[in-house]
């Protein structure tokens, strides 16, 4: 190991807009050395997630922002190296958030151990991770979907919406979900199982969601915000329940959009509207975990990776997934 580097991606600078790869550096420094209680861990798989765009700011929001100077902050899922923790042992393979780094330090706190016989490691980044309880947690709790309802869901073939889409369709649910290319809307509809996509980019939302929802809309699993967003609230049901995961279309002005102004439905409808973090469900991520895996194993949930080999790509990769580049969920592949 002595002759191996630590290479790190630090915030540099703080966006105005869209990231670009000079808010980044790179540097190499030298493989930490772990004190008593502590494990020093070999990064295997980085996660990339819309998230990390408000942690870039110097703004009031749920968790820190990164300092610059600082790491980049990111769930991975790794491998240990050596342990002075009665906890854990030299190669147990584990999860948590120890940043854009190929070698980190911790206490063991918030680390879970992987288990490596219920799917590839990376999926404990992923659809196991915090993505796939982001919508597990996030539509079975939150929508609280019964049989026939109308659901809709936006960014679909996206790491959170791709795992959404498909919870609703073994619950027994109608589902269309919008995208932002032909290609991916051929995913969700014909490698998925949704019942329609929309392509947001080339059609009109709310015409589309007029033909292809009639009957209005009970479910809303909304990850971007914006128009897609302002076209399902004018169509929405009597009770119908919407999640707020995310707002992907606003991370990145440099000015406020304009405010919604049809929030007046809500009332009119009697909907509820709630945002959520999967953090508030931790008790329960082995249920999640156990659940979906079960289903993978049954064919019954598919899952779609982007991965990028090397961790000096991960801003590249980042920016690309923010511009709606990726396809399925955002990886990085940091080692063997």
């Amino acid at each position: 190991m002595s002759t191996e580097i630590n290479l790190r991606v630090l915030l540099k600078s703080r966006p105005k807009g869209f990231p670009t790869e000079d808010d980044f550096d790179v540097v190499e420094s030298t493989i930490p050395q772990p004190q008593q209680g502590e494990i020093l861990l070999q990064s295997l798989w980085l996660s990339l997630d819309p998230y990390m765009r408000g942690r870039m700011n110097d703004a009031k929001s749920y968790a820190p922002s990164v300092n610059i100077g600082d790491p980049m902050v990111g769930g991975s899922v790794a491998k240990v190296i050596e342990s002075r923790s009665p906890v854990f042992k030299p190669g147990d393979i584990v999860e948590g958030r120890f940043g854009w780094q190929s070698y980190a330090l911790s206490n063991g706190l918030d680390v879970r151990k992987v288990d490596e016989s219920l799917a590839p490691l990376q999926t404990a980044v992923g659809v196991l991770g915090m993505p796939g309880l982001t919508a597990y947690f996030g539509f079975l709790d939150v929508c609280d979907p019964t049989p026939g309802d109308t659901v809709v869901v936006s960014a679909a073939s996206g790491a959170v919406g791709q795992i959404v889409g498909q919870i609703a369709k073994i619950m027994g649910c109608k589902v269309i979900g919008t995208a932002g290319s032909e290609a991916k809307v051929s995913f969700i509809v014909n490698e998925l199982g949704f019942d329609a996509g929309i392509n947001y980019k080339n059609t009109n939302v709310g015409e589309s969601l007029d033909e292809l929802c009639p009957e209005g809309i009970d479910v809303y699993f909304d990850n971007v915000g914006g128009i897609v967003t302002d076209s399902v609230m004018d169509r929405i049901n009597t009770g119908a329940r919407i999640a707020i995961c995310g707002q992907i279309s606003q991370y990145n002005l440099e000015s406020p959009d304009m405010a919604p102004r049809n929030l007046g439905i809500l009332t009119r409808s009697q909907a509820k509207m709630q945002g959520f973090l999967v953090f508030a469900y931790e008790s329960r991520y082995d249920e999640g975990i156990t659940r979906m895996a079960s289903w993978i194993k049954e064919g019954k949930l598919k899952y779609k990776e982007d991965v990028v080999v090397g961790l000096r790509n991960a801003p590249r990769a980042f920016i690309g997934m923010l511009n709606g580049e990726n396809f399925g969920k955002t990886l990085v592949k940091v080692s063997e």
